[in-house]
């Protein structure tokens, strides 16, 4: 490839706010180059239509007085499309501004479609080892004078001597011909993010923590194989995974030896941290409970309440129809009043719509100590609902073994043991466990895996009483 023979459009946009959707254009710079030589400048102001925010005029000093006599996209449309024109469209952190312009000229029904090229990976390529790849600490690392730092014009320029400099180091244009036709596999990765901690995670379950400048975690996942998961992140052209890359100074992560506790995991993590770029699993989620008590007659009555501790012993539901329904159940098995299960009745149940079996203890023509037995059943029949048992998983290594424990139905957490040592009853499991809290989360999570595998890997532990 000649790159001195080439056509180069090297861009700046600053925008309205950090979203490549519903962004608008502020202010742009555009440098022409032939080569490395530089051809052509246009750089204006632009008004956005909409409100600058505080926080952008902040970070830019460009406010709405600044753009309220500058001219409409639409009025700068051709000049900006005449700039680009058979030119490849160069930037640092190319597919921000790429898309940025794109959507402006989507505004307009117009096309704006250019081959493109990333400093930033091109700089990872081609002078590797930096500490960082944004363009304020490549500059200064590399002596490229930088002023009006966040200006269009001031960004630019600093980019074109970038520029310059790595098409000096690409001297048979191998690198340029290899981004351009999207055969290199390095990604894109986060300009803050030290390559090391990338080549650090395994291919391997586990689970993965972004973190930003101050190490607050701002996104947590979990991977079949930490590495090809954390890099398609990289390669994401979506709007949040690239403003999630911008942000990303650190990785860690926690090797799982399995999906299941990696999804443990992460939905544990999620709401401990409850990280900004996660959007699943953050909303809570009620827990509803068939509760029972003697109410003034003696007599055993029964309601669907909210579980304020998901240390329980009776059916957890995370949708109150779904307890209804499992009470209506008990009437009809049990022969149970609907009036004392806090179904709405008259005086007596017999205007239930669907529950007629009462023997008659709300007309007091059964006895409660003969109620209150079958009651009991009633409730011996949920415990029972309610196994102890362990899922059994693949340890972190060869010689490691790790187990999701479930106790009176309710998810306890999990432990990693040594493939020799013998577990046998609910005590030993419980003694190497990390205790977990229980949530809707872990309870799909645990439903969608018996349902998908079985229970093969499933292995009853010794009955507990339960009171």
């Amino acid at each position: 490839m000649e790159l001195q023979e080439e056509y180069y459009c090297v861009v700046d946009i600053e925008t309205t706010g950090n979203k490549l959707s519903g962004n608008r254009i502020t202010e742009i710079c555009v440098v022409r180059m032939l080569g490395d030589q530089i051809e052509e400048k246009f750089t204006s102001l632009i008004d956005p239509e909409v409100l600058i925010p505080d926080f952008i005029t902040r970070l830019t000093g460009i406010d709405n007085e600044m753009v309220a006599s500058a001219p409409l996209f639409s009025e700068v449309a051709d000049e900006i499309e005449r700039m680009t024109r058979d030119c490849i469209f160069v930037a640092h952190n190319v597919n921000f501004d790429y898309n940025i312009l794109r959507n402006e000229f989507k505004r307009l029904n117009r096309d704006f479609r250019r081959k493109k090229l990333c400093t930033v990976r091109l700089s990872r390529k081609l002078i590797p080892g930096m500490p960082s790849y944004s363009l304020g600490r490549l500059c200064n690392g590399l002596g490229i004078g930088l002023e009006n730092r966040h200006r269009a014009e001031g960004d630019t320029d600093a980019t074109v001597i970038l520029f310059q400099k790595l098409l000096g180091l690409d001297a048979d244009g191998k690198t340029f011909a290899q981004f351009l036709k999207g055969t290199n596999k390095e990604g894109t990765f986060p300009p803050h993010l030290d390559r090391r901690q990338f080549n650090d995670l395994p291919d391997a379950p586990g689970v993965y923590l972004f973190k930003n400048k101050s190490h607050k975690v701002i996104y947590v996942g979990k991977a079949i194989n930490l590495r090809k998961r954390v890099l398609s992140h990289f390669y994401s052209k979506s709007s949040k995974a690239y403003l999630m890359c911008q942000e990303i100074y650190h990785i860690e992560h926690i090797p799982t030896g399995s999906e299941l506790v990696a999804l443990l995991q992460e939905a544990d993590l999620i709401r401990h941290y409850y990280p900004k770029f996660n959007a699943a699993q953050k909303k809570p989620r009620r827990a509803y409970q068939i509760l029972h008590y003697k109410n003034q007659r003696g007599l055993i009555q029964f309601a669907v309440g909210l579980v304020k501790s998901y240390d329980c012993t009776m059916v957890t539901h995370f949708d109150r129809a779904h307890a209804v329904e499992q009470l209506e159940q008990l009437c009809l098995d049990f022969q149970l009043c609907p009036r004392y299960c806090s179904f709405k009745t008259p005086a007596d149940c017999t205007g239930h719509y669907k529950i007629k079996s009462c023997k008659g203890v709300c007309r007091e023509e059964e006895l409660v100590s003969l109620y209150n037995i079958r009651a009991q059943q009633a409730i011996a029949s949920l415990q029972n609902q309610n196994p102890n048992y362990v899922i059994q998983q693949p340890g972190r290594s060869e010689d490691e073994l790790c187990f999701v424990l479930i106790k009176a139905g309710e998810y306890q957490g999990y432990g990693f043991v040594d493939s020799a040592e013998g577990l046998e009853g609910l005590e030993d499991f419980e003694t190497h466990l990390d205790r977990k809290q229980a949530t809707y989360h872990t309870n799909q999570i645990i439903r969608s895996y018996l349902n998908k595998y079985g229970t093969g890997q499933v292995i009853d532990t010794i009955p507990e009483t339960i009171a």
